[in-house]
């Protein structure tokens, strides 16, 4: 158990799970899109889609999608600084199939109509776990360096992607595969211990059918 675990994250309320955990699936999808949002479509399951205007959930979400922090103290502000930096933003309500209770599918386009879709949970202690980007399953916590590699599912691409983290020394701590269908789109997840060389994801990027990687920093 550490500090977090007792005192909970520093941030701006009023429930970390609602508030802060929220904001962190917002930085995760606005991470892995890599360049501003120009348009986001957030679908809200369970207790979110019940109590986010009261727990500022919507806020919550648009804040970290604009790359805000939990502690930031524009959360309140989110929506309207959104509109002022011409994102568009639609918020609705439904279901997600098998979903914890506390989970957001955020959608994010960009000016060059590039599009990225994250399903994220807040799981308590605004820790949350990310289960899904762009429909494929996947598992991660934001609490570690973690690789999302999108790639082409053909052989030797795994071994290709672990040996050149084997050569830089990085420890693996969480893998997943996910692909949609036999030689189509595929993802790596990969948690890795510890710090990472700035130049680890250019050299995995530059591997044969990888279609990207993005190195998220713990969130």
């Amino acid at each position: 158990m550490n500090v977090f675990d007792i005192l909970g994250p520093v941030m701006i309320g009023p429930s970390s799970s609602h508030t802060a955990g929220a904001v962190r699936i917002g930085l995760v999808a606005h991470a892995l899109l890599g360049t501003p949002a120009v348009r986001a479509e957030i679908l809200l399951h369970g207790s979110f889609a019940k109590t986010y205007k009261g727990h500022g959930t919507d806020k919550a979400l648009i804040a970290g999608i604009m790359g805000m922090e939990p502690d930031d103290v524009r959360i309140r502000e989110a929506p309207e600084l959104a509109r002022k930096s011409g994102i568009s933003v639609t918020i609705s309500t439904g279901e997600i199939e098998g979903a914890h209770p506390n989970t957001a599918r955020v959608t994010l386009t960009d000016a060059a109509g590039r599009t990225i879709s994250v399903v994220g949970s807040s799981v308590g202690g605004g820790n949350i776990l990310v289960s899904s980007v762009n429909g494929m399953d996947v598992s991660f916590t934001g609490q570690h360096t973690t690789l999302i590699v999108l790639h082409r599912d053909t052989p030797g691409i795994i071994a290709e992607v672990t040996e050149v983290l084997g050569e830089a020394g990085v420890n693996i701590c969480n893998f997943r595969l996910s692909r949609q269908k036999r030689g189509g789109e595929a993802v790596m997840t990969i948690e890795l211990e510890g710090k990472s060389k700035s130049n680890l994801n250019e050299k995995i990027r530059a591997l044969p059918n990888v279609y990207s990687s993005t190195m998220l920093p713990p969130i």
